[in-house]
């Protein structure tokens, strides 16, 4: 079963079953089928700007963060272990402020925007990076 767990101001209009949709497209496609759960974080700038400073030590907003429960996850020997079998990745906070603001530069609607930063967030939680 996944359990997405998505927390959002209600001024920030975000589509909850989309999210859900990309986080399952992510899991069936690294063969991830057992029980999930992920915690999705729609916050603004202010929120993201002190995140970003306090974890990566970098000036000002961005629009993802990914903070896995285990920095190991490159196979299922590897991730944390619960009493449930439920395999918690961990947590993602996308800004939406920055989201709207890429949206509008790369000419998208800000739901597609957010499911690219949702599906980026994803991948780092499964130890995927990027250079």
């Amino acid at each position: 079963m996944l359990h997405v767990l998505i927390t959002a101001s209600s001024r920030y209009p975000i589509r909850r079953r989309q999210i859900k949709e990309v986080v399952a497209r992510v899991l069936s496609e690294m063969k991830i089928s057992f029980d999930v759960e992920v915690e999705i974080n729609v916050i603004g700038d202010r929120k993201m700007t002190q995140l970003h400073v306090k974890h990566l030590h970098e000036p000002g907003t961005t629009d993802v963060l990914s903070f896995p429960l285990n920095e190991k996850l490159n196979k299922k020997d590897n991730f944390v272990s619960y009493p449930d079998k439920t395999l918690r990745l961990g947590t993602i906070f996308i800004s939406y402020p920055q989201a709207r603001r890429q949206a509008n530069k790369h000419k998208l609607l800000v739901d597609q925007e957010v499911a690219q930063l949702v599906e980026h967030g994803m991948f780092h939680l499964l130890g995927i990076h990027h250079e």
